[in-house]
C-alpha cells in the first residue's frame, strides 16, 4: 500500500497490493489494482480484509469489491428498480386515466415501507454514533489532496473536485489511509493539515473528522424519515376522498 500523489486523480483509488486464492484450485496470486479492477479502494490498511471475487477457473479476470458483504443482500437494487417502475405506472394511471385506486395502491405500501425502515434507520444510525464514541479520538493528518477535472457536454462547464487523503493510526497500530470526500473545511488548501479522528473500533473503515456534525445530522435523518410515510399516507388519503 502507497500514499497517492498530491494532485492526482482519485479514480484509481489507493494503491494496494492484496493476496487471494483461487477458490477452484487453492493457488495462491498476489495482485494489484492498478488500471481497471473493479471498485476503487478508497479507504486501505496492511492486513485488511478485500473483497476479490473471480470466475471460476480464471483467476486472472479478478474484481476488488471494497464492501465485503457485496453481493451477499440479496435482490435488493432489483428490487429498488421494479419499486420504481411501479411508482411511475401508479402516478400515470392516477393522472392519464384517473383512477383514484392507484393513488391508494401506491400511497399504503409507501407508508407501511416507511413506517417500517424508520426505526431500522434510527437504531442504525444509534448504533453508528455509538461505536464511533465509544473509545477516544486519534489524531490524523491530510497527506494529500487529489483533483479531478470534468467538463459538463451539455454547458460546457469544467468542474472541479478535491478529494482530501488523509491517515492516522488506530489504538490497536493499524495505519489507515483514506479518502475524505467530504467534512473538511478548505480542502484545496488542506494538505498537511491535522485532524482528529474518530473511528469504529471494528471496523477502521467506519470513522469522521467530525463527530459533532454526525449527531446534528441525526435530527435531519429522522425528519426525512417521517416525511416518507407522512407522503404515502397523504396519497392514500387523496385517492380514498376521489373514489
Amino acid at each position: 500500500m502507497s500514499e497517492p500523489k498530491h494532485g492526482s486523480s482519485q479514480r484509481g483509488g489507493i494503491p494496494v497490493v492484496v493476496s487471494f486464492q483461487d477458490p477452484s484450485t487453492g493457488q495462491e496470486f498476489t495482485v494489484s489494482n492498478d488500471g481497471d479492477h473493479g471498485e476503487r479502494i478508497t479507504t486501505a490498511w496492511t492486513g485488511r480484509d478485500i473483497g476479490v471475487p473471480c470466475p471460476r477457473g480464471r483467476p486472472h479476470a479478478y474484481r476488488f469489491v471494497d464492501d465485503l458483504q457485496a453481493g451477499r443482500r440479496g435482490l435488493g437494487w432489483p428490487n429498488f428498480a421494479v419499486f420504481l417502475i411501479y411508482v411511475g405506472l401508479v402516478v400515470y394511471a392516477a393522472i392519464d386515466w384517473g383512477w383514484p385506486w392507484a393513488l391508494i395502491g401506491f400511497g399504503v405500501p409507501w407508508t407501511m415501507s416507511g413506517l417500517w425502515h424508520l426505526p431500522q434507520g434510527e437504531r442504525a444510525a444509534s448504533r453508528r454514533i455509538e461505536a464511533l464514541s465509544s473509545q477516544p479520538p486519534v489524531p490524523g493528518r491530510v497527506v494529500t489532496v487529489l483533483t479531478d477535472t470534468t467538463v459538463d457536454d451539455s454547458e460546457g462547464h469544467t468542474l472541479t473536485s478535491h478529494t482530501p487523503v488523509i491517515t492516522f493510526t488506530t489504538h490497536e497500530g493499524a495505519t489507515v489511509t483514506a479518502y475524505r470526500p467530504d467534512g473538511l473545511a478548505d480542502p484545496v488548501n488542506s494538505q498537511g493539515r491535522d485532524v482528529t479522528i474518530h473511528y469504529t473500533p471494528d471496523d477502521p473503515a467506519v470513522f469522521t473528522t467530525d463527530l459533532a456534525a454526525e449527531r446534528r445530522s441525526r435530527p435531519l435523518d429522522i425528519t426525512v424519515g417521517i416525511v416518507a410515510p407522512l407522503v404515502g399516507a397523504a396519497a392514500g388519503v387523496l385517492g380514498a376522498a376521489l373514489l
